[in-house]
């Protein structure tokens, strides 16, 4: 573990006032792109949400997860960008976690994608390593996520030098669960940040997908109803959070204030 807060290693590179870092400049571009999407939630606000969230999770339940800034897969797609996010994801030793998080923002869509014991052996039987795509639209076609997100795992593991040949890292599990479904064009990033909540909560152990799957992860996972008390939660959370740090004026945290 590092000396930086949790609140830091999920946001990635620091921010320093008067000298905006290169995460800073993405993470402007990102939410232009995500303003043009009216109701949707922006990068800033989602992450925002998130750290609230890792916020609750017990300290002994933290060494084992990992969470990606939400706009570094997006980022990763442009090239000019490729090998600094490669280094960001590299110094969040997400081999050595248990779980991974990865928010996908594509297409003007949020979506969820989790990477179980990537650092176990991929020939294991009673550690599967794999990966889950966890999408609330999935009318619009999960799978045209797939080939980006297999570019992306290549990537990853090439950049760590991990030993494991490209046709292992190709057979690595994709599954797509049959998760609960949205009923709007917006609430996709709620979804998302309800899917990281409950599965904090629940995650298993250990990781089958020939003893356990689909675990918990079904149509029935939870009701709109739930959801929506989820959401005004976390915005009761970022209200006072509001209040308490309106007192301090060397604050850098950015406040969700819907």
């Amino acid at each position: 573990m590092n000396s930086r807060s949790e609140g830091e290693r999920l946001r990635g590179p620091s921010k320093r006032r008067n000298n905006r870092s290169e995460g800073e400049r993405l993470r402007e571009l990102s939410n232009r792109r995500n303003s043009r999407s009216e109701g949707k939630l922006n990068s800033i606000n989602f992450d925002c949400y998130l750290e609230n969230i890792w916020r609750k999770l017990p300290e002994d339940k933290k060494n084992s997860f990992a969470c990606l800034d939400s706009m570094w897969f997006s980022s990763y797609r442009n090239k000019q960008y490729e090998s600094k996010v490669l280094r960001w994801i590299k110094n969040k030793d997400i081999f050595l976690k248990k779980y991974v998080f990865v928010p996908i923002v594509l297409w003007g869509h949020w979506c969820l994608l989790i990477f179980c014991h990537l650092g176990e052996s991929l020939e294991s039987e009673s550690t599967t390593p794999c990966m889950l795509l966890l999408d609330s639209l999935q009318i619009a076609d999960s799978s045209r996520f797939a080939p980006e997100i297999r570019k992306f795992v290549s990537s990853i593991f090439n950049n760590e030098e991990r030993p494991e040949s490209k046709q292992l890292i190709k057979k690595i599990p994709l599954l797509v669960p049959q998760v609960p479904q949205q009923r709007n064009a917006t609430d996709c990033g709620k979804f998302v940040l309800y899917y990281i909540g409950l599965f904090l909560e629940n995650a298993p152990e250990t990781f089958s997908i020939s003893e356990g799957y689909p675990y918990f992860m079904k149509e029935d996972w939870f009701t709109h109803d739930q959801l929506e008390s989820f959401c005004l939660d976390l915005q009761t959370v970022n209200k006072s959070s509001s209040s308490a740090d309106g007192n301090s004026s060397d604050s850098d945290d950015v406040i969700c204030l819907d």
